[in-house]
């Protein structure tokens, strides 16, 4: 390993570690106005969605959120007449969001941030018992 490497996995860790944490936002915020039937341009709420892409094409050097995009799927259409958001019919747009998605993307990326955790004590550990072999 390169001395200019010697950092790599720490790196790479609290880079996803980063990149996670904003996933974690964005779907946060989806589960949070999975009821918002007005975000303030008169339609629901769109879900978002987190792309990741790696830092660096040539090397791996670690991982980013690219870009936040909106979700362009069909908003869901519900029967609630009582609803003051409710057309002529009855139904009401609702944003398009379904919420045990969210729920399962956020147990991925909070696994995905404990195992960037672990990764960083483990190396920590291997630094420790180095140094420690070096006296």
């Amino acid at each position: 390993m390169a001395i200019d490497k010697i950092f790599g996995p720490i790196d790479i860790a609290t880079s996803a570690l980063r990149a996670e944490n904003k996933n974690m936002e964005v779907i946060s915020s989806n589960i949070a106005n999975a009821k918002v039937t007005d975000a303030g341009n008169g339609k629901p709420y769109r879900r978002l969605e987190a792309l990741f892409k790696s830092q660096d094409d040539e090397d791996i050097t670690g991982v980013t959120i690219d870009k936040i995009i909106p979700d362009k799927s069909n908003f869901i259409k519900i029967y609630d007449p009582g609803h003051p958001k409710a057309d002529k019919d009855g139904n009401v747009l609702m944003p398009n969001i379904n919420l045990p998605t969210e729920l399962i993307n956020l147990s991925l990326a909070t696994r995905a941030y404990q195992a960037n955790v672990a990764i960083l004590k483990r190396y920590q550990r291997m630094v420790e018992n180095t140094l420690e072999l070096l006296r």
